[in-house]
C-alpha cells in the first residue's frame, strides 16, 4: 500500500484534527494555515482523486480568517471538514448526486451543517457521493489504487479524508456507505446510532434507515466530532482491555467474508484475548433469518415515499439501480412493509438480549479488501444489518489484504452506546497495532 503521506506537500494536512487542535490552541498555527495546506493538497489530486463535487477556495479562506479573529468557540475551532453533497449547505450548492439538482442552492443548512458552522468548524466543500446515495458509482478514486473501489455512497467524504486533503468528513449511512468506503480506503468510520448525531432537515430521509457518518484518521478525531455535535464530553478512551467482553460476530453472511476478512477477524480475537479481553463467539439469533430481505422491503418502501417526487417527473433520468429498485418497491404493499417492520424490532429486541453479555461485538467491516472494479455496486452485506438495528458501528483501518490494500475490522455497540463503542474502539485499535 503506498504511503499517501509521501506525496501531500508535507505540511498541515498531514496531522490529524487532534493534533491541528493542539497547534491552534498554542497559537503554533492558524486555520488559514491549515486551510490553504489542505486547499494545496487538493490541487495537486483532485485530478486524480476526484472528491470533490463543489469546492471554492476564497469562500473557505474567508471562513478560516474569521475563525482567526474570534474567540475559540469550541475544540475543533477553525478546522476544516468536508460535507457528503447529500447535505443542504445555505452557501454552497447541493445536487444530492444528481444532475436533476445541478446548480440546486438550498436557503438553509442540514442540523448538523449548522452545528458545524456554530462551533468554529470551515466548511471546506462538498464531497461527491453517488445519486442519492445509491450504491453506483460515480468516478471517485481510491487513493491507494485508482483501479479499486473507493467505496460507495460516501466515495468522496472516505477518499479526500484518506487522501490528506481535509481530516475530517461528513457522511451517510442507509446500507454500507460510511463503514464500507471508510474500510476501502483505509480510515476511521463511524456510524451513528440511528438519532446518535441530528438528522433534523436531511433531504430523502429514509426514516428506518438513513444514518449519520463520520470520517476522520482517528478514533481520537470521531469522538472530538461527536463531543462537539452533541454538546457533550467524549467518554475517555478505554487504555485498558482487561475483562472486557468482547463477542466474535461472523453473521450469517459469512460465507460473504473473502479470506482477508476472516483472516483479520480471527488475528483480531487472539490479539484482543492475549491483551486480556474475554473473548468469545456470538451466533446471530434465529430470529435473524430473511433479514437481509426485511431490509430491502423497509429499504424500497421508504426510497419510494423519500423520492416521490423525482420518481414521478424525472423517472428517466434516475440510474438503472435506483428505476429498479423503485419499480419493484411498487409492488410492497402496507402488510408485508408492517411485517418487515415488526420483525426489524425482534431482532432489534434479540439483539439487545446479545449485548447484555458483551461490551462490544467485532465483525468485518466489509467482505474484503476494496475490490478492483470501479464501476459496479459493492457488496454491503457486512453493514445492512448493523444500520437497520439502529446500532452504532466503528471501523477501524487494522489490517492490510493480500493486494496491499487496507482491511477495516468493525467495532459494533448497543443502541444508544455510541460514546462507550467509540472509547472501546480506541482501546481495540491501540491493542492490535
Amino acid at each position: 500500500m503506498p504511503d499517501l503521506r509521501e506525496k501531500g506537500p508535507g505540511g498541515l494536512n498531514l496531522l490529524t484534527a487532534t493534533e491541528l487542535c493542539r497547534k491552534l490552541e498554542g497559537k503554533q498555527t492558524t486555520s488559514v494555515a491549515i486551510v490553504q495546506d489542505c486547499l494545496a493538497r487538493i490541487a495537486a489530486r483532485e485530478p486524480d482523486i476526484r472528491s470533490w463535487a463543489y469546492l471554492d477556495p476564497e469562500t473557505a479562506l474567508r471562513q478560516a480568517r474569521a475563525c482567526d479573529a474570534e474567540p475559540r468557540r469550541s475544540r475543533l475551532h477553525g478546522i476544516p471538514i468536508g460535507i457528503k453533497d447529500i447535505f443542504d449547505t445555505y452557501d454552497m450548492p447541493t445536487a444530492y448526486g444528481s444532475t436533476i439538482y445541478k446548480d440546486h442552492q438550498p436557503t438553509a443548512d442540514t442540523a448538523v451543517v449548522g452545528m458545524m458552522r456554530r462551533a468554529g468548524m470551515v466548511i471546506l466543500g462538498k464531497c461527491r457521493t453517488t445519486e442519492f446515495a445509491s450504491p453506483v458509482p460515480v468516478g471517485v478514486r481510491n487513493p491507494h489504487d485508482f483501479t479499486r473501489s473507493p467505496g460507495v455512497s460516501s466515495s468522496g467524504s472516505a477518499a479526500a479524508v484518506a487522501d490528506y486533503m481535509i481530516p475530517l468528513a461528513l457522511g451517510s449511512q442507509t446500507g454500507g456507505s460510511t463503514i464500507l468506503p471508510a474500510a476501502f480506503c483505509g480510515v476511521v468510520g463511524y456510524k451513528a446510532s440511528l438519532t446518535g448525531l441530528d438528522r433534523g432537515g436531511v433531504r430523502h430521509l429514509r426514516p428506518n434507515l438513513d444514518t449519520m457518518g463520520l470520517f476522520a484518521r482517528s478514533v481520537a478525531d470521531i469522538a472530538a466530532l461527536r463531543s462537539v455535535l452533541c454538546g457533550v464530553d467524549p467518554a475517555p478512551p478505554v487504555a485498558e482491555m482487561r475483562g472486557i467482553r468482547i463477542g466474535i460476530c461472523r453473521t450469517m453472511n459469512w460465507k460473504e467474508a473473502r479470506p482477508e476478512s476472516v483472516d483479520a477477524l480471527e488475528s483480531a480475537a487472539r490479539s484482543l484475548a492475549a491483551a486480556g479481553a474475554k473473548v468469545h463467539d456470538v451466533e446471530m439469533p434465529a430470529v435473524f433469518t430473511d433479514i437481509n430481505q426485511s431490509f430491502n422491503v423497509i429499504s424500497g418502501a421508504e426510497a419510494l415515499r423519500a423520492m416521490a417526487a423525482e420518481a414521478r417527473d424525472h423517472f428517466p433520468t434516475l440510474n438503472q439501480w435506483i428505476r429498479d429498485s423503485l419499480t419493484a418497491a411498487k409492488r410492497v404493499d402496507r402488510a408485508q412493509f408492517d411485517k418487515a417492520q415488526f420483525h426489524v424490532v425482534q431482532c432489534q429486541r434479540a439483539m439487545a438480549e446479545v449485548f447484555a453479555g458483551c461490551d462490544a461485538i467485532i465483525t468485518p467491516s466489509t467482505a474484503g479488501e476494496a475490490v478492483a472494479d470501479v464501476v459496479s455496486v459493492s457488496n454491503s452485506a457486512f453493514n445492512r444489518i448493523w444500520t437497520l438495528l439502529h446500532v452504532p458501528c466503528v471501523t477501524i483501518p487494522a489490517f492490510t489484504g493480500p493486494n496491499g490494500m487496507p482491511v477495516g475490522l468493525q467495532v459494533v455497540g448497543p443502541v444508544g452506546g455510541d460514546d462507550r463503542i467509540i472509547a472501546l474502539s480506541q482501546g481495540i485499535a491501540d491493542a492490535l497495532k
